[in-house]
């Protein structure tokens, strides 16, 4: 039988029905040890995934994730190559306690779960060095607990036009990135209504949510980046780790949440970043439809998850017929540039150091014309002159 080629024995209660005059087949299968895998195979390479609608080898990873749910711990709850406490960075750790507000000491680490028990005192724990570490331990064990952000020309990732990966803790990347998106996207103004109202290219917001969620639950045993992109017409989030095992994305988008990473949304919960677990979809999604942005789509891409944003509807008609799609800088789409100053911008963005006579070369025009045309953007701040008289140059603000 078939059910003789799995270990541990899989033996499901069948029964036929009837509902609303069909015969159905209905089958119950309690709840059981797991990982599940094949006699024939083994129980290293025997293992197996449903990612979509394929189904894949599980690898290490996922089975070491699989048995570290038998036993009800997060993989950032487990020591980290029995490091001693000299392996945090004691500032951060100082001005963690200085924003929540504490007092600074041993016992309420060992709450969070930041250091653990051992016979020799204390070790950390993976989610201690991945939040705390000093940067030469967070690198040896954790340089991919980084969030890396690029800004492509066009709508794929054949040509950059900026990029950065974020230094520091994952909780430094938060505000690293929103100000990555910032100078990378546009603003416009609602003119319309008895106040100006600035409109954000993307809503700043939810994205916030998003990205705080895709550090608490990525899986950093996988290796894998945060990565967020910027196309010309979408915005992407992408954090290593499918939906926890038996979750689905209707679950989640019902609120139905488990963490990942305890250790890690605990801090976060106490800095302020986190309110109640599972409610971020749904805060990004009223805020979305509030301000009449199109609503994200989460995705699961093989072992990673993938939330896209799209561009609020007032830029996707003003940019097709005014700005050109591929400047990318915070400036304003109502903003009337001409030709010269937007090319000046894409330049400058490209990281090339640009003065006066570069446009005058280009674009043949007088060099009281180029002075002008810099001059209107020194005005609404978009670039600046940085250096001497003589061989200062011009940056994107």
């Amino acid at each position: 039988m078939r059910q003789n080629r799995i270990s541990p024995s899989l033996i499901p209660d069948i029964e036929v029905t009837t509902a609303n005059g069909v015969s159905l087949l209905l089958i119950k299968v309690g709840h059981q040890q797991s990982p599940f895998f094949v006699k024939q195979e083994g129980n290293v390479n025997g293992v197996y995934i449903r990612l979509g609608s394929t189904s894949r080898k599980a690898s290490p990873e996922i089975i070491a994730e699989l048995k570290r749910g038998q036993l009800g711990i997060s993989f950032d709850q487990m020591p980290c190559a029995n490091l001693v406490e000299i392996s945090l960075d004691q500032i951060k750790i100082e001005n963690f306690f200085q924003l929540i507000k504490k007092q600074n000491e041993k016992r309420f680490l060992e709450t969070l779960g930041i250091i653990i028990p051992s016979p020799r005192g204390f070790t950390v724990s993976n989610g201690g060095i991945i939040l705390f570490g000093s940067n030469e331990y967070r690198e040896k064990y954790f340089p991919h607990a980084q969030l890396i952000c690029a800004r492509f020309k066009g709508v794929n990732k054949s040509v950059f036009i900026d990029r950065q990966e974020m230094d520091g803790t994952i909780v430094e990347a938060i505000d690293q990135g929103i100000k990555f998106i910032q100078r990378n996207t546009r603003i416009g103004s609602d003119v319309n209504s008895l106040r100006r109202q600035d409109i954000a290219e993307y809503p700043d917001r939810a994205i916030r949510e998003v990205l705080i969620n895709a550090l608490v639950h990525t899986d950093y045993s996988l290796g894998g980046r945060i990565k967020l992109a910027i196309y010309d017409d979408r915005l992407e989030i992408e954090n290593p780790g499918m939906l926890p095992f038996g979750l689905t994305l209707e679950d989640f988008k019902s609120g139905i949440s488990r963490v990942r990473n305890r250790v890690i949304a605990r801090v976060f919960k106490e800095l302020n970043l986190m309110e109640e677990w599972g409610s971020g979809y749904i805060r990004s999604v009223s805020y979305c439809r509030e301000h009449e942005y199109p609503e994200p789509q989460w995705q699961e891409i093989g072992s990673s998850i993938r939330v896209v944003f799209y561009p609020h509807p007032y830029f996707k008609e003003y940019i097709q017929k005014n700005v050109p799609v591929n400047v990318p800088v915070n400036v304003p789409v109502n903003l009337k540039l001409n030709k010269r100053q937007l090319w000046f911008l894409e330049e400058l963005s490209q990281g090339k150091l640009l003065r006066s006579p570069e446009i005058v070369k280009y674009w043949g025009v007088t060099e009281k014309t180029a002075k002008r045309d810099i001059s209107h953007l020194q005005e609404h701040k978009l670039v600046e002159f940085r250096g001497s008289p003589k061989i200062g140059y011009y940056v994107l603000l």
